[in-house]
């Protein structure tokens, strides 16, 4: 499908995308700006026309007008679209003027038609004094590179979300013509690595080990924290693209994988898939988690892995819950269940509370 094709008429999956980062914004935005008078921003860097043919918003309109209907920080938003196509910079700016209450933004939007390349990521290195979320949607994977994620994320409450095309990148990984591109997005090293591994591994098995390669370079190292969410195609035979979040926050973790969950197609035991398929046959991502299993497995883990241990619920969801799908009322439901078996105990609870978070959880010695 051409980039021509695409604007035409908004897919399932598109919609469903445009909503997840629409929702995140928001909480993002209304945690950011509570609290401090600092002006947020939000930076698109592949922005499209604003408007498919059939008249529906893309994902700027849809940022801009949560911004202008909630109104909270309408004063302090500054936010930046750019996109390489001058026929779409054209049509955004003119989708742009057109959205009722535009003039409620302190800050207008700028409108840039530029090429991405390593000369942007130097330039978000130097700007560091405003906390800023940054979609990139690339049509395949130009522009898409470490560097730029990282620039993204390097100062407080920055953070990325991108969209990450694995029909496009699945086959370029072992495809020398294009190996400067996968260097770029994986670092060298791990490039060369799957370009030489991958070639013997079933399908799950080589999108399970690209996606895990992809979490790896974009942790770095450091405490970041990278949340995938897969697409299917129409038909729900394959993996078309994966959305991801790479942030320093466990709150904003907790706040999209909510966010997520709710967009899942389908889930197991109140678990979710973390996976749109348009033709809802129950795919399911294990992927970057260790598994995608229902709450037995859950169960089996903290009776197992944390035996003996103390934590206050808050902590042991913060510490057990980052890279696998559960949620917090996964965890909430299987420690109940420990706790009539005697498998743990609490402490400091007060009349029928559930599990709060100063709650301490006691895990036996088995």
């Amino acid at each position: 499908m051409s980039t021509d094709d695409f604007f035409k008429q908004q897919r399932e999956q598109s919609e469903v995308k445009a909503a997840i980062v629409e929702k995140y914004f928001h909480a993002w935005a209304s945690i950011v700006s509570s609290g401090h008078g600092r002006d947020i921003a939000y930076v698109d860097l592949f922005a499209g026309p604003g408007r498919y043919e059939d008249g529906s918003s893309s994902t700027p309109l849809r940022v801009l007008g949560q911004a202008i209907e909630k109104g909270t920080y309408v004063r302090r938003l500054r936010t930046l679209f750019n996109d390489r196509d001058s026929t779409n910079v054209a049509s955004l700016q003119g989708a742009i003027r057109e959205l009722p209450g535009i003039d409620q933004l302190k800050h207008q939007p700028v409108v840039l038609n530029e090429e991405i390349d390593s000369s942007v990521a130097r330039e978000f290195e130097r700007r560091r004094d405003t906390p800023t979320l940054m979609f990139i949607d690339p049509w395949g994977y130009k522009g898409l590179t470490l560097n730029l994620i990282h620039s993204a994320v390097r100062d407080w409450a920055c953070e990325c979300i991108f969209f990450f095309n694995y029909n496009r990148i699945n086959p370029g990984i072992s495809n020398a013509a294009v190996f400067p591109h996968m260097a770029a997005l994986f670092g060298e090293d791990q490039a060369r690595r799957l370009g030489d591994e991958l070639d013997q591994k079933s399908p799950r098995e080589r999108e399970s080990r690209i996606v895990e390669a992809l979490a790896t370079a974009l942790k770095g190292g450091q405490d970041r924290l990278v949340l995938p969410f897969c697409f299917k195609n129409q038909e729900g035979t394959r993996t078309s693209h994966h959305l991801f979040l790479v942030t320093k926050s466990f709150k904003g973790y907790d706040t999209m994988k909510g966010i997520m969950a709710n967009a899942s197609s389908s889930s197991d035991q109140g678990v979710p898939s973390f996976t749109y398929c348009p033709a809802d046959f129950g795919q399911r991502q294990g992927l970057l988690f260790s598994l995608n299993a229902p709450l037995a497995a859950l169960r089996g883990h903290l009776r197992d892995d944390r035996k003996g241990q103390t934590w206050t619920m808050g902590d042991l969801y913060k510490k057990d819950s980052v890279d696998r799908p559960y949620l917090r009322r996964n965890y909430v439901e299987v420690l109940k269940e420990m706790e009539k078996a005697g498998e743990l105990t609490v402490t400091g609870r007060k009349s029928n509370q559930g599990f709060p978070d100063y709650l301490t959880i006691n895990f036996v010695s088995r």
